[in-house]
């Protein structure tokens, strides 16, 4: 019952990052992306309009931050040294950072960008204004194929997303409000998993618990990203569901698509259209396996039954810290990448979401599945067919 990244995963990676940091001649590597830094280093934080910068060289981490960020960076064990500005616009976040690398020594730096993000309203100078800056993407790039921990992390999100879900679906009725049930749902799930984890979980949450479901209903069901409308479930209304839950910060995808009361023959049809697409696409994976293959299988399908017009995006995409992860599951994949990177690897851990969305309502399942040295593992299990998605009461 995996619930942290080891200690050695963070060695492992920032090992890695410093081979492609002599490979490169970078005197430093430089991340401005949250994520990255916490991939790197194991520190999370919100990206605001402060701007984190950290900075490793061979035998340094270090990292700049706002003041009210110093007190929880500085348990750290793999930091060597914290610099910090006031806060944003009156501190100066770029130009301490470049005093943090003038400290290093490094006068050419490897960065995944040039300068802190824009977000939340933050204008800062370049980076390149102070050193200079060749541009990388190892961490994005390390993090497609995962780690035996990492898919672990994956595994144990599946299993309290599938409790979610199944409260969600137990406290589904006609009446009742979906912002409420997938509130109740995510509740119960929640203290379920803190009750059962204990001091094991690492807290990642602010408010909020860390399992939830929810599903969008009835007509918005027919947008992909439809919203949980201001409406009441009625009988009749189909489903699409959505549960996961955050384990030291990696994430597994639970999507089912359901019916309230018997369903029209129409809706049977879809789902059971949709459910093979969703069978096809599982089937095909595996390493070594082309990612526009198995895209392509499902569009085939599509046009064999005649409803690519129904069809709105790509059969899935790679998950883990990231609701979204490349590599994606698209049939333009071997064309965006090099032919190195246009197949499935053993680490890999995929959604697998066919949808069709007709005028009236979708039909989509998710499931997340990792890819093995020899096969796959399906990560998340509940019950995928026709039956058991009826909800009665």
């Amino acid at each position: 019952m995996p619930t942290r990244v080891p200690d050695s995963e963070f060695e492992d990676r920032l090992a890695d990052v410093r081979e492609k940091l002599g490979e490169a001649g970078a005197d430093a590597g430089v991340w401005f992306g949250a994520t990255s830094i916490e991939y790197l280093t194991g520190f999370d934080h919100i990206q605001t309009e402060r701007p984190v910068v950290l900075a490793v060289t061979d035998d340094r981490i270090e990292i700049t931050m706002p003041r009210l960020e110093v007190e929880r960076v500085q348990p750290n064990p793999r930091i060597d040294a914290v610099h910090h500005y006031f806060d944003y616009p009156g501190g100066k976040p770029l130009e301490v950072a470049a005093e943090m690398l003038s400290g290093l020594d490094a006068r050419m730096v490897a960065a995944d960008a040039d300068g802190a993000p824009g977000v939340m309203g933050y204008d800062g100078p370049s980076l390149s204004e102070f050193v200079e800056v060749e541009s990388q993407d190892w961490v994005s790039r390390m993090r497609w194929a995962k780690s035996d921990a990492e898919v672990a992390l994956i595994r144990e999100s599946a299993r309290w997303g599938n409790l979610a879900h199944r409260y969600l679906a137990d406290y589904t009725e006609p009446g009742a409000h979906p912002a409420t049930v997938s509130q109740r749902a995510s509740m119960d799930a929640s203290r379920a998993m803190l009750d059962t984890l204990g001091d094991r979980y690492v807290a990642r949450t602010r408010g909020d618990g860390p399992a939830r479901a929810g599903y969008i209903t009835g007509p918005q069901t027919a947008l992909p990203h439809g919203h949980t409308a201001n409406r009441r479930i009625e009988e009749g209304d189909v489903l699409v569901t959505g549960a996961s839950a955050n384990v030291d910060g990696y994430y597994s995808e639970l999507e089912r698509t359901m019916f309230v009361g018997d369903p029209t023959d129409e809706q049977a049809h879809y789902f059971e259209l949709m459910l093979e697409a969703q069978t096809i696409a599982i089937d095909a994976l595996g390493p070594g396996v082309p990612l526009s293959y198995v895209d392509q299988q499902v569009w085939d399908y599509f046009e064999e039954q005649g409803v690519t017009d129904l069809a709105q995006h790509h059969v899935g995409h790679n998950i883990g810290m990231g609701g979204h992860e490349p590599p994606y599951i698209d049939r333009g994949w071997g064309e965006h990448v090099d032919d190195g990177d246009a197949e499935m690897e053993p680490g890999h851990v995929y959604t697998i979401e066919p949808g069709l969305y007709t005028d009236t309502y979708g039909y989509r399942h998710s499931d997340t599945v990792a890819v093995t040295e020899d096969g796959t593992e399906m990560l998340t299990y509940y019950p995928r067919d026709f039956e058991s998605n009826v909800i009665t009461w």
